[in-house]
């Protein structure tokens, strides 16, 4: 500002500087407050898809329970069925299984002997409606050598008999019954009753008292 300006407008320096501080302060604010108030993108939301909930489960059956891993076991099933025959059935199946794959039991076929519960063993033969094996030794039969085969039932087939028949035997438990099963199973039956003496549970001794009582 001129000099004579100054002089005429008693304008001192020193409030010339306090209004250019004053003038300065304003166009920064005004700056500051137009910079915020300037548009500014906003990104779109992204969109979420809706989760969708787990089908619900089937629980599964006592019979697909027993077959979940996929095994296995053959059984033949024979006598007084409606469809007598060989039948696959999920490891851990029952003689009851067994019955209803072969179609069922014959009507008036006494089955009082027959365990149903019992679980069956891969390559075992249920037969249904025979004749019970009479166990030799037992109350009423002979004790001497020729007391044994003579009576009816003759001595027990070891190729055919089920797990019960077998541990009707003397000294014979279901445990044993259950080891003759499998050994018969892998090795495809008895070819002599020599071969019980392979069988893990059975030494000379009972052997000795088993080897008049049943056949290969």
């Amino acid at each position: 500002m001129p000099l004579w300006l100054q002089a005429r407008c008693a304008v001192e320096p020193r409030t010339v500087a306090a209004v250019g501080v004053v003038l300065a302060a304003a166009v920064a604010f005004g700056a500051q407050q137009y910079w915020t108030a300037r548009p500014q993108p906003v990104p779109a939301p992204a969109v979420v898809a809706p989760a969708t909930a787990p089908a619900p489960s089937a629980s599964p059956g006592p019979a697909a329970a027993a077959g979940a891993g996929g095994a296995r076991i053959v059984v033949d099933v024979s006598g007084k069925v409606r469809e007598p025959g060989v039948r696959r059935l999920p490891a851990g199946a029952r003689v009851e299984d067994a019955l209803a794959a072969a179609g069922g039991v014959r009507p008036g076929t006494d089955v009082s002997g027959l365990n149903r519960a019992r679980v069956l063993v891969d390559g075992e033969q249920v037969v249904v409606g025979a004749p019970a094996q009479l166990a030799p030794g037992g109350p009423g039969s002979g004790a001497g050598p020729g007391g044994g085969p003579g009576g009816a039932a003759g001595p027990l087939s070891l190729g055919t008999a089920t797990v019960e028949q077998l541990d009707g035997l003397p000294g014979v438990g279901p445990v044993l019954a259950q080891h003759i099963v499998e050994f018969r199973t892998a090795r495809g039956g008895f070819r002599s009753v020599e071969e019980l003496r392979q069988v893990d549970g059975i030494g000379e001794r009972r052997f000795a008292d088993l080897r008049k009582l049943v056949r290969p």
